[in-house]
């Protein structure tokens, strides 16, 4: 994160004589990104944190693409897929390349381990449960919507509470940077000077939320921290509890986010999907879109016109809310639009519109500047009808019939907040017209 923050106990001075209560020293870790001229934080630890008493390698975490020759829209209706494994172990690659890859997690175990992604930064967007994540900087809860910024090289473990009756079981997505860059909000959002929030920005300082206590865990014994590097997990070794650190401050940390707290910019015409992004990375950008108002002018088309972002390809996860707009569109769905090929309303979505006020939808949105390819787990889950649901009639009235018939479609009429009849009787109006899902 850009701005400054610490927790815990750190003395006055960095790199100065700090001592434990037993007289010892306190072993300081100045922890930090780009060869230290990127964003650093400095934390103390009980013990040093170099001391490791074994070391293996575990399994690889190579990813395969296939149908790299191929492009179309795709969709995956991942809602059933199995769980299994834990929340590092659990986690299946669905698309992916060189800049970011793309994975679900439904996890069916507890991490009996630590874990450490020593080769990219992790967005981790929690679509159901909730739980704690213990990190070397501290205590992040997280619940339904939450986004877990997790950036390179932090000890954690992930822990869900336990699902209540009637609960869905947890199940999250995660993007991680495979370029080596870092996941951070719009530099757009941010003051040159101060790395501020600026005032446009759709959320700001007091929606994230920092790691709290408890910190420290001051004990002895065999701890297992699992490393990704070199595309292999190496399982290492420790004598004490990795997450000794008593203090720490500085700008490079975890936090959450939830979606609830992202305040959508709306506008007279239908707005482009970059008013949505909410991070980025090198050659990657993740956007938000959540229920908003939409378009006021009185003859506005809500939904997206066709459109072909040329250098992009674009996948949207689908959460919760309506989603008329879309065929076969639920939640849990991933849809996948290639660079090359025009996308946009499906037919009879255009009309339908017409006159709607407001939208709920909820959707995570990746658009990436390389082509993104699907891996052989995400088949199981592919809908091959996907691109054939653009076909048929668009419009109610076809244009042959529309010049036959001398007929001209007038503008649909705005959305009135009362009828005369409702006005007259005291009936409270119609609630106003959600035209369901308004990005594609």
């Amino acid at each position: 994160m850009p701005y400054y923050t610490k927790l815990g106990q750190i003395p006055k001075k960095r790199h100065v004589q700090f001592r434990r209560p037993d007289g010892a020293l306190y072993s300081e870790e100045v922890f930090g990104t780009e060869g230290f001229v990127g964003p650093t934080s400095t934390l103390y630890h009980i013990n040093p944190p170099t001391q490791v008493i074994g070391w293996k390698t575990l399994y690889s975490t190579k990813v395969e693409y296939i149908e790299t020759d191929v492009m179309r829209m795709r969709h995956l209706k991942t809602a059933v897929m199995p769980a299994k494994g834990d929340p590092i172990t659990g986690r299946v690659v669905v698309f992916g390349n060189s800049d970011v890859e793309m994975a679900m997690c439904v996890p069916a175990e507890k991490m009996d381990y630590f874990y450490k992604n020593a080769m990219g930064d992790e967005c981790i967007f929690i679509h159901f449960g909730s739980g704690t994540v213990h990190t070397m900087f501290g205590t992040l809860k997280f619940g339904p919507k939450d986004y877990v910024v997790i950036p390179k090289g932090i000890v954690y473990r992930m822990t869900f509470d336990k699902t209540k009756d009637g609960e869905q079981t947890p199940r999250f997505v995660v993007f991680e940077t495979a370029n080596g860059s870092h996941i951070g909000p719009p530099p757009r959002y941010m003051s040159k000077t101060t790395s501020q929030f600026l005032e446009h920005s759709p959320y700001c300082e007091r929606d994230l939320r920092m790691p709290e206590l408890p910190l420290t865990f001051d004990k002895k014994g065999e701890y297992e921290v699992r490393i990704k590097a070199r595309d292999l997990v190496h399982s290492y070794m420790y004598t004490y509890h990795p997450l000794d650190v008593v203090g720490w401050d500085g700008c490079y940390y975890p936090y959450c986010f939830n979606v609830d707290d992202f305040a959508p910019i709306v506008g007279k015409l239908h707005m482009p999907p970059p008013i949505h992004q909410t991070f980025e990375g090198h050659n990657f950008v993740i956007c938000s879109f959540c229920p908003r108002l939409l378009d006021f002018h009185p003859d506005a088309i809500p939904v997206p016109y066709n459109h072909s972002n040329l250098d992009s390809d674009e996948i949207l996860y689908y959460v919760e809310g309506n989603y008329k707009a879309r065929k076969g569109i639920e939640p849990g769905s991933i849809s996948v639009h290639p660079q090359g090929i025009p996308h946009g309303p499906h037919p009879g979505t255009v009309e339908k519109s017409l006159g709607a006020r407001e939208t709920s939808e909820l959707a995570v949105m990746c658009d990436t500047f390389r082509p993104m390819f699907p891996t052989k787990a995400a088949m199981a889950f592919d809908d091959l009808a996907y691109p054939q649901s653009w076909e048929g009639e668009h419009f109610p009235v076809s244009l042959d019939q529309h010049h036959a018939d001398g007929a001209h479609r007038k503008p649909a009429a705005p959305t009135k907040v009362k009828s005369k009849t409702a006005a007259k009787k005291g009936k409270p109006a119609k609630p106003a017209k959600d035209v369901g899902s308004t990005w594609q």
